[in-house]
């Protein structure tokens, strides 16, 4: 009797181990760590992603990959990387994927995406006491992109309008981009509306945006190529997140209302 008990409450243990472990194995060899998922961002762009007052990193796109390692049972390892280093954090298998305000237009070749989650718009800052309202104003002016920047490609790609700037200077990040626009050394900044509206909130009426923009794009997580497994994975857990309507209450939170696109 006693063996049959013994053998009972083996199994009894051996079938909830495994289901507790389930979803984690059914990733097992597919994260850079196993019973992690290591996103990479860039720790200067928010509200994507940022250290925030508290010393802690927080953001947008930071909440989403938390509730996503929670429903597949991984744990979240937040790796900040230079911007400009992504596609080697990547190959070299430092990351899981790229997420912090990823723009997939342009880039479609280069990674295994998610589907869009958020749709961005790439604007032109510059001062509030500025008297530079459009386009054909930048030209003669001082233009700062961050490196490597979905900015800076669309820039590339307009020639016509690049040839305009009298100086054309690249920062590794958006803070340093506008404290130079702020102290005056340089005229506008091309960069993310999502983050534009976030920095200008916070500058108390320092900045502006005008209102011509300089390309559409749309937001996706980028794995590394070829890793179509745990992208559909992270998939399938955006999509449910869409459908029990948690992307959101999450999208509500930091931008107070719902900027998402899953299933719309």
């Amino acid at each position: 009797m006693k063996k049959v008990l013994a053998v009972i409450i083996a199994f009894l243990i051996g079938a909830f181990a495994l289901a507790s472990c389930a979803s984690s194995k059914d990733t097992a060899g597919l994260t850079v760590n196993e019973g992690k998922f290591t996103v990479g961002f860039d720790q200067n762009f928010p509200p994507m992603g940022f250290v925030g007052d508290d010393g802690e990193f927080t953001g947008f796109d930071l909440e989403l990959a938390a509730e996503v390692a929670k429903r597949l049972n991984l744990e979240l390892a937040l790796q900040p990387i230079a911007w400009d280093a992504k596609d080697e954090e990547l190959s070299t298998r430092n990351i899981d994927c790229i997420w912090n305000g990823f723009t997939i237009n342009g880039r479609e070749d280069g990674y295994t995406w998610t589907e869009p989650y958020m749709a961005n718009k790439q604007v032109f800052v510059v001062r509030a006491d500025s008297d530079i309202s459009t386009l054909e104003d930048l030209a003669g002016k001082t233009v700062c992109v961050q490196v490597d920047s979905s900015a800076e490609a669309a820039l590339k790609d307009n020639p016509e309008l690049l040839e305009t700037f009298g100086e054309y200077v690249t920062a590794p990040d958006y803070n340093s981009a506008l404290m130079d626009l702020e102290a005056g050394g340089v005229d506008a900044v091309a960069m993310d509306e999502v983050v534009a509206n976030y920095r200008m909130q916070k500058a108390e009426g320092k900045f502006k945006a005008l209102d011509e923009t300089l390309q559409e794009e749309l937001y996706g997580v980028g794995f590394l190529k070829g890793n179509t497994v745990l992208r559909d994975k992270v998939q399938e857990a955006l999509e449910e997140m869409a459908e029990d309507g948690t992307l959101k209450t999450i999208s509500e939170k930091w931008f107070g209302k719902d900027v998402t696109i899953i299933g719309k």
